[in-house]
């Protein structure tokens, strides 16, 4: 079964934005060590432009999406749209826990139309978002 990770705005900081809430690990090293542990054909995608995401999305040929949409998740309804019209199931994963953040972050757009969401685990959450595809 081939995934797709994709990653919104910011998450290329990873390992060196905020290390407090998340991390110090880079998500290219995460990546490479999830890509040898799990049982999936895995790919990765990042991106700073919304419109680069619901590309992605719109064309995938992957049979699952893990996507962690960073902001755009409290303010894409576009991104919500594309999730809805495609017929791939898309968990939704955060790393730190949105409802323990800032009250603009409690509401995520995307929720409604993902098949699950996992947030507040670190980066670990990925790992727990494949869950769903096994």
């Amino acid at each position: 079964m081939k995934i797709l990770i994709v990653n919104g705005p910011n998450l290329n900081l990873i390992g060196t934005r905020e290390t407090s809430i998340y991390g110090n690990q880079s998500f290219a090293a995460y990546f490479l060590t999830l890509k040898s542990t799990i049982g999936f054909e895995l790919e990765y995608y990042q991106s700073n432009v919304e419109g680069e995401l619901i590309n992605c999305l719109q064309n995938t040929e992957c049979e699952g999406v893990i996507l962690n949409a960073g902001a755009y998740t409290h303010t894409s309804i576009a991104l919500r749209d594309c999730i809805a019209a495609i017929s791939v199931p898309v968990v939704e994963v955060h790393i730190s826990n949105i409802t323990n953040r800032e009250s603009f972050r409690h509401n995520s757009l995307l929720s409604p139309v993902c098949v699950g969401c996992v947030f507040g685990f670190g980066l670990k959450g990925y790992e727990v978002a494949l869950s769903y595809f096994k």
